[in-house]
C-alpha cells in the first residue's frame, strides 16, 4: 500500500456555541487540519465521537454545520476530505438514542437541520471526498452521498437501511442515491434495506474506488488523500466552477445545462490562470496555477 507524505499541522478542535460535547480530543466531536508541503490545499474534517460511533447527534451535527460555514469562506482550501477518528466506523447514522427522547415536533426540526447539513456538503464550493473506512449506515451513507467523490475500503459496510429502522432515509438519501446509482437500483437498495460491502459499492458505482483494508485500518483515507493529490494541482477556479456546471446541469434538462456549462465558461475566460497554462502549454513547462 503506498503511503502518502505531507506535513502535518495539529488537528483544530472547533466547538460549537453553547454545545457540550463527548469527543475524545478538546472535548470536540469535530476537528480540522489543512495539510501543509506539498498537500497545502488539502484540509481534513475528523469525525471523532466514539462513544457513539460518529452518530449524528445535535452537538455533531451543530459543530460539523459551523466547520463548514467557516470553510466555506477559506479560498485556501483546494480539496475537502472527510474522515472518522472512530476505528472500523465512517459514521453510523442518526442517534437514535438521542432521538427518542425528542417529541414529533422536535423530530421534524431536527431532521430537517440534518437535511441542511447534507445540502451543506453538497454545495461546498470546493471537492470533497468521503473517505470510509468502516460503517457508513443511514445518515452516515447519506453524508457520503453528499460528498463529489467516495473511497471505501473493501471491508467497509454501508447502506440506507433507515426500513429496518421504520423510518425511511430523510436526510438526502431518496434523492441522491437514485442520481447516483438510477432509479430501480436504488429503489431495490432502500425497499430492502441492503448493506453492501466497500467492493460491492465499487462494483455497482455508489464508491469511486475501494481498496484492500490495511494494519492501521486508514487504507481508504490514504487512498483518498492520494485522490485529493491529483487534484491539487489543477486549477482551482475552473475545478470549482465545474463542479458549479456538473451539479447544477443534472438538475434541468440538457438545453439548460450547456447554458449553464457556457456561464460558467465565460467566469473562467478572465481568470490569470487560464493565461497561465496557455502560456504553460505554449512554453511546454507545467503550470502553476494560484486560483486568481
Amino acid at each position: 500500500m503506498l503511503r502518502v507524505l505531507c506535513l502535518l499541522r495539529p488537528w483544530r478542535p472547533l466547538r460549537a456555541r453553547g454545545c457540550a460535547s463527548d469527543g475524545a480530543a478538546g472535548g470536540s466531536e469535530i476537528q480540522v487540519r489543512a495539510l501543509a508541503g506539498p498537500d497545502q490545499g488539502i484540509t481534513e474534517i475528523l469525525m471523532n465521537r466514539p462513544s457513539a460511533r460518529n452518530a449524528l447527534g445535535n452537538v455533531f451535527v451543530s459543530e460539523l454545520l459551523e466547520t463548514l460555514a467557516q470553510l466555506r469562506e477559506d479560498r485556501q482550501v483546494r480539496v475537502l476530505l472527510f474522515r472518522s477518528g472512530v476505528k472500523g466506523v465512517f459514521c453510523a447514522g442518526a442517534d437514535l438514542k438521542e432521538r427518542e427522547q425528542m417529541s414529533e415536533a422536535e423530530v421534524g426540526v431536527f431532521v430537517q437541520r440534518l437535511r441542511g447539513l447534507m445540502n451543506d456538503i453538497a454545495a461546498f464550493p470546493a471537492p470533497t471526498i468521503a473517505a470510509m473506512d468502516g460503517f457508513a449506515l443511514g445518515g452516515g451513507l447519506e453524508l457520503a452521498l453528499a460528498c463529489d467523490l467516495r473511497v471505501a475500503a473493501s471491508s467497509a459496510v454501508m447502506g440506507l437501511i433507515e426500513t429496518t429502522r421504520g423510518l425511511l432515509p430523510g436526510a438526502g438519501g431518496t434523492q441522491r442515491l437514485p442520481r447516483c446509482l438510477g432509479v430501480a437500483l436504488a429503489k431495490e437498495l432502500i425497499f430492502t434495506g441492503r448493506r453492501l460491502s466497500g467492493t460491492e459499492a465499487h462494483v455497482l458505482g455508489l464508491v469511486n474506488h475501494a481498496v484492500a483494508q490495511n494494519e492501521e485500518g486508514d487504507a481508504a483515507y490514504q487512498r483518498a488523500r492520494a485522490l485529493a493529490q491529483e487534484i491539487l494541482p489543477q486549477a482551482p477556479i475552473a475545478v470549482r466552477l465545474g463542479k458549479v456546471a456538473i451539479d447544477r446541469g443534472m438538475e434541468v434538462d440538457i438545453a439548460s445545462g450547456m447554458a449553464i456549462e457556457g456561464m460558467c465558461y465565460a467566469q473562467n475566460i478572465p481568470t490569470r490562470d487560464r493565461l497561465e497554462g496557455m502560456a504553460a502549454f505554449r512554453e511546454k513547462r507545467t503550470p502553476k496555477f494560484v486560483g486568481k
